[in-house]
């Protein structure tokens, strides 16, 4: 917290009214992102629903490896329900993207937007850099594609 405080060039005092614990601090900075998150997920005018969901997926995979450190640490000091919570925040948002995708049949109809999820934080918590991560994660993407039959 003190290196918190000097970087952000505020007295403790003020850093400790702000956020009570390092719990609060960890759970403020990982709500800004969920917010940012929950706001994208949308469909743009002249924008396919697959390509949409697709998206706002890439915008969590872009949160997570950056994000591992202040995730790892919510975990170890509290119960979990902060991330749950902001999870289910992110769930609900992301939903009518993934039932729109899968309505026009672009997006398989077998997966869940939470089963999605475990799959995106599973390749992100490899620790392996991101050079090394883009590739699961594209192929992660492309395997929630309804196939091609074959013409």
């Amino acid at each position: 917290m003190a290196e918190i405080a000097r970087r952000a060039q505020v007295g403790m005092a003020t850093l400790y009214r702000n956020f009570p614990g390092r719990r609060e601090l960890l759970e403020a900075l990982y709500a800004d992102e969920v917010d940012q998150i929950c706001d994208a997920a949308t469909i743009a005018p002249g924008q396919s629903p697959d390509a949409a969901l697709v998206a706002w997926l890439r915008l969590q995979i872009a949160f997570l490896p950056d994000k591992r450190l202040i995730v790892s640490e919510l975990l170890e000091h509290t119960d979990g329900n902060g991330i749950t919570s902001h999870r289910a925040r992110a769930v609900e948002a992301g939903r009518p993207l993934l039932a729109a995708a899968q309505k026009a049949g672009r997006i398989r109809d077998d997966l869940t937007l939470e089963q999605i999820f475990d799959l995106i934080v599973a390749i992100a918590k490899l620790n392996e850099s991101p050079e090394y991560l883009q590739p699961l994660f594209e192929t992660a993407l492309a395997g929630l594609r309804v196939p091609r039959s074959p013409s």
